[in-house]
Protein backbone atom coordinates (compact mmCIF):
# COMPACT_ATOMS: atom_id res chain seq x y z
CA UNK A 1 0.00 0.00 0.00
CA UNK A 2 1.81 3.57 -1.06
CA UNK A 3 0.92 6.32 1.21
CA UNK A 4 1.28 9.62 -0.72
CA UNK A 5 3.06 12.75 1.00
CA UNK A 6 0.53 15.11 1.86
CA UNK A 7 2.77 17.81 4.12
CA UNK A 8 6.53 18.31 3.53
CA UNK A 9 8.01 20.36 5.89
CA UNK A 10 11.69 21.69 5.49
CA UNK A 11 13.22 23.09 8.87
CA UNK A 12 15.50 25.77 9.52
CA UNK A 13 15.45 29.42 11.26
CA UNK A 14 13.58 32.34 10.41
CA UNK A 15 15.00 35.41 9.92
CA UNK A 16 17.83 37.12 7.63
CA UNK A 17 20.68 36.20 9.88
CA UNK A 18 19.91 32.14 9.45
CA UNK A 19 18.95 32.22 5.50
CA UNK A 20 22.54 31.15 4.42
CA UNK A 21 23.59 28.94 7.34
CA UNK A 22 24.16 25.06 7.10
CA UNK A 23 20.77 24.45 9.53
CA UNK A 24 18.71 26.05 6.49
CA UNK A 25 18.88 23.29 4.07
CA UNK A 26 15.52 22.51 4.65
CA UNK A 27 14.14 25.75 3.94
CA UNK A 28 15.93 26.29 0.76
CA UNK A 29 14.36 22.71 -0.23
CA UNK A 30 10.85 23.47 -0.01
CA UNK A 31 11.41 26.84 -1.45
CA UNK A 32 12.93 25.00 -4.81
CA UNK A 33 10.06 22.96 -4.65
CA UNK A 34 7.70 25.93 -4.11
CA UNK A 35 9.04 27.58 -7.16
CA UNK A 36 8.45 24.35 -9.17
CA UNK A 37 5.71 23.64 -8.93
CA UNK A 38 4.77 27.35 -8.41
CA UNK A 39 2.95 26.92 -4.90
CA UNK A 40 3.67 30.60 -2.60
CA UNK A 41 4.23 31.38 1.01
CA UNK A 42 1.58 32.60 3.16
CA UNK A 43 2.00 33.39 6.84
CA UNK A 44 -0.01 31.28 8.84
CA UNK A 45 -0.27 32.06 12.58
CA UNK A 46 -2.60 29.40 13.19
CA UNK A 47 0.21 26.81 11.83
CA UNK A 48 3.44 28.95 13.15
CA UNK A 49 4.58 29.02 9.88
CA UNK A 50 4.50 30.14 6.32
CA UNK A 51 2.47 27.92 4.39
CA UNK A 52 1.86 26.94 0.58
CA UNK A 53 -1.21 24.44 -0.49
CA UNK A 54 -1.30 23.22 -4.15
CA UNK A 55 -2.01 20.23 -6.52
CA UNK A 56 1.19 18.34 -7.73
CA UNK A 57 -0.50 15.50 -10.30
CA UNK A 58 -3.49 14.51 -8.62
CA UNK A 59 -1.88 14.91 -5.46
CA UNK A 60 -2.66 17.97 -2.76
CA UNK A 61 0.04 18.86 -1.23
CA UNK A 62 1.05 21.45 1.83
CA UNK A 63 4.31 22.88 2.51
CA UNK A 64 5.44 23.97 5.65
CA UNK A 65 8.31 26.28 6.79
CA UNK A 66 8.19 26.43 10.69
CA UNK A 67 8.73 30.30 11.67
CA UNK A 68 9.21 29.28 15.52
CA UNK A 69 12.69 28.40 15.21
CA UNK A 70 13.99 25.19 15.14
CA UNK A 71 13.84 23.34 18.56
CA UNK A 72 10.29 24.15 18.49
CA UNK A 73 9.20 23.15 15.01
CA UNK A 74 7.44 20.38 16.30
CA UNK A 75 4.44 22.86 17.26
CA UNK A 76 4.21 24.44 13.82
CA UNK A 77 4.06 20.45 12.56
CA UNK A 78 1.50 19.16 14.65
CA UNK A 79 -1.10 22.06 14.31
CA UNK A 80 -0.65 21.68 10.24
CA UNK A 81 -1.20 17.73 10.80
CA UNK A 82 -3.89 17.81 13.42
CA UNK A 83 -5.58 20.24 11.61
CA UNK A 84 -6.03 18.42 8.18
CA UNK A 85 -5.60 14.79 9.38
CA UNK A 86 -2.48 14.27 8.42
CA UNK A 87 -1.35 10.60 9.71
CA UNK A 88 2.55 10.62 10.21
CA UNK A 89 3.17 8.38 7.62
CA UNK A 90 2.14 10.96 5.14
CA UNK A 91 4.44 13.58 5.93
CA UNK A 92 8.56 14.46 4.77
CA UNK A 93 10.44 16.33 6.79
CA UNK A 94 13.33 17.42 4.78
CA UNK A 95 16.64 18.58 7.28
CA UNK A 96 20.05 18.73 7.38
CA UNK A 97 22.08 15.97 8.60
CA UNK A 98 25.51 16.21 10.28
CA UNK A 99 26.40 12.23 9.76
CA UNK A 100 26.08 13.11 6.31
CA UNK A 101 28.55 14.31 3.60
CA UNK A 102 27.83 17.72 1.99
CA UNK A 103 26.00 16.49 -1.74
CA UNK A 104 24.69 13.06 0.07
CA UNK A 105 21.18 13.51 0.23
CA UNK A 106 19.21 10.02 2.18
CA UNK A 107 15.51 9.44 2.56
CA UNK A 108 14.45 7.65 5.49
CA UNK A 109 11.21 6.47 7.09
CA UNK A 110 11.43 6.60 10.76
CA UNK A 111 14.09 6.46 13.27
CA UNK A 112 15.35 8.31 16.01
CA UNK A 113 16.07 11.95 15.92
CA UNK A 114 19.99 12.10 16.27
CA UNK A 115 20.13 14.72 18.20
CA UNK A 116 18.72 17.38 16.28
CA UNK A 117 16.34 19.62 18.06
CA UNK A 118 13.85 20.10 15.34
CA UNK A 119 13.00 16.74 14.85
CA UNK A 120 12.86 15.54 18.65
CA UNK A 121 10.24 18.31 18.89
CA UNK A 122 8.34 16.85 16.08
CA UNK A 123 8.56 13.87 17.18
CA UNK A 124 7.00 14.82 20.67
CA UNK A 125 4.46 16.56 18.97
CA UNK A 126 3.54 13.71 16.92
CA UNK A 127 3.77 11.23 19.62
CA UNK A 128 5.54 9.13 16.45
CA UNK A 129 8.95 8.54 14.93
CA UNK A 130 7.63 6.89 11.72
CA UNK A 131 7.33 10.25 9.52
CA UNK A 132 9.54 9.74 6.22
CA UNK A 133 13.01 12.32 6.72
CA UNK A 134 14.86 13.70 4.01
CA UNK A 135 18.37 13.93 5.02
CA UNK A 136 20.35 16.90 3.30
CA UNK A 137 23.84 16.00 4.16
CA UNK A 138 25.75 19.23 5.95
CA UNK A 139 29.09 17.27 7.12
CA UNK A 140 30.29 17.35 11.09
CA UNK A 141 32.45 19.69 12.18
CA UNK A 142 34.65 17.27 14.29
CA UNK A 143 34.11 18.39 17.70
CA UNK A 144 30.74 17.85 19.67
CA UNK A 145 31.28 21.16 21.36
CA UNK A 146 31.88 22.63 17.71
CA UNK A 147 27.60 21.49 16.30
CA UNK A 148 25.85 24.56 17.41
CA UNK A 149 28.12 26.95 15.36
CA UNK A 150 29.00 24.78 13.00
CA UNK A 151 25.03 24.18 11.86
CA UNK A 152 24.34 27.88 12.28
CA UNK A 153 27.22 29.11 10.58
CA UNK A 154 27.35 29.31 6.40
CA UNK A 155 28.72 26.65 3.99
CA UNK A 156 32.25 26.91 2.65
CA UNK A 157 31.69 27.55 -1.39
CA UNK A 158 32.37 23.60 -2.35
CA UNK A 159 30.48 22.57 0.24
CA UNK A 160 27.42 24.55 -0.76
CA UNK A 161 28.41 23.32 -4.15
CA UNK A 162 27.73 19.79 -3.01
CA UNK A 163 24.41 20.33 -1.24
CA UNK A 164 23.51 22.36 -4.14
CA UNK A 165 23.95 19.26 -5.89
CA UNK A 166 22.27 17.09 -3.99
CA UNK A 167 18.98 19.71 -3.35
CA UNK A 168 18.85 19.66 -7.06
CA UNK A 169 19.19 15.45 -7.38
CA UNK A 170 16.31 15.12 -4.43
CA UNK A 171 14.36 17.37 -6.16
CA UNK A 172 14.30 15.41 -9.03
CA UNK A 173 12.89 12.36 -7.21
CA UNK A 174 10.11 14.67 -5.63
CA UNK A 175 7.30 13.79 -7.59
CA UNK A 176 7.78 9.94 -6.66
CA UNK A 177 8.22 10.91 -2.92
CA UNK A 178 4.54 13.07 -3.11
CA UNK A 179 2.84 10.12 -4.97
CA UNK A 180 3.86 7.61 -2.56
CA UNK A 181 6.56 5.67 -4.51
CA UNK A 182 8.97 5.79 -1.46
CA UNK A 183 10.80 3.21 -2.44
CA UNK A 184 11.43 4.03 -6.23
CA UNK A 185 12.69 7.49 -4.88
CA UNK A 186 15.17 6.09 -2.96
CA UNK A 187 16.69 3.60 -5.27
CA UNK A 188 17.30 6.82 -7.77
CA UNK A 189 18.16 8.96 -4.91
CA UNK A 190 20.51 6.59 -3.16
CA UNK A 191 21.94 5.22 -5.83
CA UNK A 192 22.95 8.49 -7.70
Amino acid sequence: MMTAIRLIVGLGNPGREYETTRHNVGFVWVDELAREQKMHFNIDSKFHGLSARGKVGDDELWLLKPQTFMNLSGRAVGALAQFYKISPAEILVVHDELDLAPGIARLKLGGGHGGHNGLKDIIAQLGSKDFWRLRLGIGHPGERNEVSNYVLGTARREERDLMDEATQRSLAVAPLIIAGKLEAAMLKLHSA
